[in-house]
């Protein structure tokens, strides 16, 4: 309990603070850099050693890192659904594998994207690289917030896809080896022409998704083959990014932020811990994030306090001048006070989906992963067909954060109340995959009843 009060109150200051600083400024420029299919350690400061990444470095020293962020997702499409609405991809329709070309999936105008509530509050929005998020003219980006569009609706793997600017062609088929290029040409360009902001540039970068393909100036450049060079030129248009900024006198009141929709697949390196992209382990949600905000992040600053992109949503709307009570039901906390330093969690429990199921759940020291599918890609049903081995295994992720030790025979207790967390959220939200209009609105309580 006095642990609790201590952390209201950091929470109240950081307010009070913030407020005051947005209500005597300008209010920030913002600019989401998503890397796809980055792992963990694939960057300097979360410990890669053969791929180089001194821009991003650069803006860890000068900013936040975070060591416990997660996406909410384990591959494309439910992780973008979820950072962009603040809730979890389950209640947007969007859980249920990648989206492919021709889907009758896609964002529904119902959800109030980050892009809509930044809109309305003054800001000029724009994305650049990749939506995922559908592709019928209802579920385009320019439907969802975002005032211009240049990029590609799917993952450079798609073949059959053009090279948007808005709603018209200008490459078709796309060039995947000068895309980065174009992307960052693109959103410099935007930074440009809207320097009096505010402004709003989400950067979702096709690399380092297969397949891997660096521009001339990169390709051979890194120690890590094909992939380590198309991240070492992901690290190079941040740079670019950040030049810009610098150019025009804007980096002083722009909050960047970096993070990677999932983890790496088929290479990669998610930084010792177990897993990948598409698995239920941590090596599939947690990834790289780092914040960059000068006079309001202090330098150096790292938290190993657990989050999710679900967070970035209503983090923004309240920096931005705006409020979160109005919209749906969101997920995500506020979670600026991490930002700043605090080792506290606003959450008590986040939940992992593997398509429309709870695949795992975590709480501050422990882990519970659901063993009654296939944890790997690549392993036989069989032997996790739920009549052979019905085992939910508990991991402790302050001792053993690389999952190799199941616990729950030692913390019965503990165990138990995970399972009561799992039991709260498949009522609440895996019921949304067969009743989504009746129960998308029902909020998850965090805490359980021990």
């Amino acid at each position: 309990m006095t642990r609790y009060i201590i952390f209201l109150l950091i929470v109240f200051v950081q307010d009070a603070f913030l407020n005051t600083t947005l209500a005597s400024s300008k209010a920030p420029n913002i600019i989401i850099v998503l890397a796809d299919d980055l792992g963990y350690g694939d960057v300097g400061v979360y410990g890669a050693e053969l791929i180089k990444t001194p821009n991003l470095d650069k803006l860890a020293r000068n900013g936040v890192r975070l060591t416990q962020h997660y996406s909410s997702g384990n591959v494309c499409t439910p992780s973008r659904a979820g950072l962009l609405t603040g809730r979890y991809p389950i209640r947007t329709g969007l859980a249920n594998r990648t989206l492919a070309i021709g889907d009758s999936r896609g964002m529904r105008q119902s959800e109030a994207t980050l892009a809509e509530q930044l809109n309305s509050l003054g800001y000029r929005t724009a994305i650049v690289g990749k939506w995922h998020l559908g592709d019928k003219p209802e579920y385009h980006p320019l439907e969802h917030g975002f005032d211009e569009f240049f990029g590609v609706l799917y993952s450079n793997d798609e073949p059959e896809q053009a090279l948007l600017k808005n709603r018209d062609a200008i490459e078709n088929p796309i060039d995947p080896q000068n895309l980065a290029v174009n992307f960052v040409k693109a959103a410099s360009d935007f930074i440009e022409q809207n320097e009096d902001g505010p402004f709003f540039l989400y950067l979702a970068s096709t690399s380092p998704h297969k397949p891997l393909i660096p521009s001339a100036q990169f390709a051979g450049k890194s120690k890590a083959g094909a992939y380590g060079d198309v991240v070492e030129e992901l690290d190079w248009g941040v740079g670019q990014i950040v030049s810009v900024l610098k150019k025009k006198a804007l980096y002083e009141n722009t909050l960047i932020i970096f993070t990677s929709d999932n983890g790496p697949f088929p290479e990669g390196s998610p930084g010792g811990l177990r897993g990948g992209k598409g698995t239920a382990w941590e090596g599939g949600y947690r990834v790289p994030f780092i914040a960059s905000w000068p006079g309001q992040i202090k330098e150096n600053t790292e938290s190993s306090a657990m989050s999710m992109n679900i967070d970035i949503t209503p983090t923004l709307i309240k920096i931005a001048g705006g409020k979160t009570d109005s919209q749906p039901v969101l997920d995500g906390k506020d979670i600026y006070s991490v930002l700043t330093g605090s080792q506290q969690s606003p959450h008590e429990v986040l939940y992992f989906f593997n398509n429309e199921r709870i695949a795992a759940l975590r709480t501050e020291k422990w882990r519970l992963t659901l063993s009654d599918y296939p944890p790997w890609r690549d392993a036989e049903p069989v032997l996790f067909a739920a009549d052979k081995h019905l085992f939910n295994q508990m991991y402790d992720m302050e001792l053993a954060p690389d999952q190799q030790y199941d616990l729950s025979r030692d913390h019965p207790l503990e165990k138990r109340k995970l399972e009561k967390y799992l039991s709260k959220g498949r009522e609440i939200l895996e019921s949304l995959s067969t009743q989504p209009n009746s129960t998308q609105y029902v909020n998850v309580k965090d805490k359980v009843s021990d």
